[in-house]
């Protein structure tokens, strides 16, 4: 189960109080009564949780309980004993639950979202009537147990499955989340003693992930240290140029690491090989052209600051944690922003290419599906939107387009639907809105799907095929689709997927292909394929890439995690 919502205020209090509680460090003769302590506790809890409509609801100390519904099950299966209250009032637990929540910023995540001012407060005012030889409250007890409780409850939910659930934000966005029993887990942390380690055992298992974190660290490191000054505007600066924009320039690749070795030595104003080379490796990362030259797309890609760098970095953490708890022993895995597809077999890539990827008004979905099956030569049954949308304004302006491109017109998408003879239709008053035929293109040099198309079925109708426009695997950002998605190598993926069948080798696949005639072929064995959106990653050698927001889904995915409820 996920909870999302979180508030957002911080105030470090003294520790001493909280080591009053937490170490069970109270005035002699507390323990005496702390049977009397704990019904009234439990008295206390009842009150709150089962009778909802006597109070106020979602709120406690002016936090919002964003786990209400499993603390109302959670506290009945204890017959609404405190849980993290032990025998003698104390609550001994509560330091690790405060020190797991404040490592909340390793993993990208705002300590202050899960209660901690509050807690420490009522730690900290606990501490001081114990010091004090005060009786306990009960009502600030109960609340304190609450409090702690939904904690654990969101904290875990959000290391579990992310703090945002991007099916909110995103309208063509699945997330296959890990989930646990969130209640059962706080009972096993308080069993054993671990909360520290049972909130790390949440954590996303992939090297992907723990590459990222790591890289927050160092990136956080030097924001710390005043970040990098941004290369001044100019012309293009090259290889042998001379400019005093140069020192600026080989500072900032020095702290980014794209550039090796010391910096001292030679003169810092001229732009030598092992500057270019630096250069070109940062274009690399960024996925930039690499040409070794600092134009205004790489002086764009310079300049961002460190502290967005640190952000995006955040965003990306969270959506590892929207994935599924495994991947798959091998997968296919299509980065949409990076505009590359990859094949994972045991952890290793072991085959890459290009890919083609729905442009702004036509975005490919993010999902996971399985791969069952492929065509070779492809029809197309071309979808209703691109027909009125691309094909008819071309048919109205030349009678022999679809001659040319082998698209048949059938009188609807019925599957007995008969063919139409293109000529017998009066396309002048043809519209979006009284367009009823299915138009489908017969296989062919000149088919959109190219010769082979690869079927993962899912909602969305989306797929990956090849395609006879292969000018644009030579551009850097190739979003230009209708949303599917285009490979660069549709015979090496055939090839491999089908690996294993005997009667489909490579050399087959290229002679069917090559009869020209239609047919299905069933793969094997499926594969997954995980169609994501990575604007920050960590590749296998270990080097942070960044690519550019091409759909623009890191706004909207950073206000969401901004976002907290209000106050009572």
């Amino acid at each position: 189960m996920s909870f999302s919502c979180a508030r957002f205020s911080t105030k470090w209090i003294p520790l001493i109080a909280i080591q009053l509680v937490c170490l069970g460090l109270w005035p002699e003769g507390q323990g005496a009564s702390a049977q009397g302590t704990t019904e009234k506790v439990r008295d206390a809890l009842e009150k709150k949780l089962s009778h909802p409509e006597e109070r106020e609801p979602n709120f406690c100390r002016r936090e919002a309980l964003c786990g209400e519904v499993v603390l109302q099950r959670f506290y009945t299966r204890r017959d609404y004993l405190p849980a993290w209250m032990d025998r003698e009032g104390r609550f001994p637990l509560s330091g690790m639950l405060v020190r797991s929540i404040r490592d909340g910023v390793l993993e990208g995540l705002k300590p202050d979202a899960y209660h901690l001012t509050a807690i420490e407060a009522l730690l900290e005012e606990t501490g001081e009537a114990s010091a004090a030889g005060r009786p306990p409250d009960p009502d600030l007890l109960s609340d304190l147990d609450l409090l702690l409780t939904d904690a654990f409850l969101i904290y875990g939910s959000h290391l579990l499955s992310g703090r945002v659930d991007p099916e909110t934000i995103h309208s063509k966005w699945i997330a296959k989340s890990r989930e646990a029993n969130m209640g059962g887990l706080l009972e096993t942390a308080l069993e054993k003693g671990d909360v520290d380690g049972v909130l790390k055992g949440l954590l996303p298992k992939y090297p992907g992930y723990a590459g990222l974190r790591q890289a927050l660290l160092r990136y956080r490191g030097i924001m710390e240290q005043g970040g990098w000054s941004p290369v001044p505007a100019g012309p293009a600066l090259h290889v042998d140029d001379r400019d005093g924009r140069v020192r600026a320039l080989r500072a900032l690749l020095m702290l980014s690491g794209d550039m090796e070795g010391d910096a001292e030595g030679g003169d810092p104003e001229f732009f030598d090989q092992r500057l270019e080379l630096a250069v070109r490796r940062f274009q690399k990362r960024h996925g930039l052209a690499e040409d070794g030259v600092v134009g205004p797309d790489t002086l764009e890609a310079l300049n961002v600051p460190v502290g967005d760098r640190v952000r995006q970095i955040e965003l990306n953490l969270e959506r590892w944690r929207w994935l599924p708890e495994d991947l798959g022993r091998r997968y296919i895995l299509v980065n949409i922003a990076d505009f590359e597809l990859e094949v994972v077999e045991d952890g290793r890539k072991v085959l890459a290419m290009r890919v083609v990827t729905g442009r702004k008004m036509r975005v490919t979905p993010v999902f996971s599906g399985r791969m069952t099956y492929l065509v070779l030569n492809p029809y197309w049954h071309i979808p209703h939107k691109i027909a009125v949308e691309d094909v008819l304004p071309r048919i109205k302006s030349d009678p022999g387009y679809l001659a040319r491109q082998g698209i048949r017109v059938f009188e609807s998408w019925d599957d007995l639907a008969p063919e139409i003879p293109p000529e017998t239709i009066d396309w002048p008053a043809v519209t979006k809105y009284n367009f009823t035929f299915k138009l489908r293109q017969d296989p062919g040099p000149s088919n959109a799907l190219g010769r082979v198309k690869l079927m993962f079925p899912n909602r969305f109708a989306v797929y990956l095929h090849d395609t006879p426009s292969r000018y644009m695997f030579q551009r850097n950002q190739r979003d230009f689709s209708s949303g599917c998605i285009r490979i660069e190598k549709p015979i090496d993926l055939a090839a491999y997927v089908l690996h294993g069948d005997p009667k489909w080798t490579r050399e087959k696949i290229v002679s069917a292909i090559e009869s020209g005639e239609s047919r299905i072929v069933w793969l094997p064995e499926p594969i997954p394929v995980h169609v994501l959106y990575w604007t920050a990653w960590v590749d296998e050698e270990g080097t942070v890439q960044f690519r550019s927001d091409v759909y623009g889904r890191d706004g909207p995915l950073d206000e969401a995690l901004e976002e907290g409820p209000g106050h009572p």
